[in-house]
């Protein structure tokens, strides 16, 4: 992933009000991220608990989702849809996002279960581990499983337009 501007970020958002995308929180540490292994961008905001913003390459452009999630989740182990880490004890949430346009104004949502962290990228090239999950064993390499994440990634953000 290319890295990303505070400008890219804000006009980025698909899923809430051009005042939203203006007013949340955007990470203060953009120069430090890992873009070379970044697949999107994801952060939650510590000033809001249960919001959470993934920034997603598609088709040349920037695809900004704002989302909802339980910030304790649930305390079963379960299994992230986009990088398949298993996070024990809260670690995956169920994450909602309003749909694009007026379905989303009239309160329509889709979701997916998903690393509360918000790290996919890194947990599916094995640079991030989870505390006490585990990722299962596979026959990939790395980039077929960041091929996964971008796949399963973009089949979440199309929910948001059907």
């Amino acid at each position: 992933m290319d890295p990303l501007t505070e400008r890219d970020i804000r006009t980025s958002f698909v899923n809430c009000s051009k005042g939203d995308a203006k007013r949340l929180p955007v990470p203060r540490d953009l120069d430090d991220r890992p873009w070379d292994e970044l697949d999107f961008l994801g952060w939650t905001d510590p000033s809001f608990p249960g919001r959470g913003y993934i920034v997603v390459p598609r088709d040349g452009e920037l695809v900004g989702v704002a989302m909802r999630f339980e910030q304790q989740g649930s305390g079963k182990t379960q299994m992230c849809t986009i990088c398949l880490t298993t996070h024990t004890r809260g670690g995956i949430a169920l994450m909602t996002a309003n749909k694009v346009g007026d379905a989303g104004r009239a309160g329509n949502a889709v979701g997916t279960y998903m690393c509360i962290d918000l790290q996919c990228s890194l947990y599916a090239r094995g640079k991030k581990k989870p505390a006490l999950g585990s990722r299962y064993r596979e026959d990939l390499e790395p980039e077929e499983k960041a091929e996964r994440v971008r796949e399963n990634l973009g089949a979440f953000v199309d929910r948001l337009y059907a």
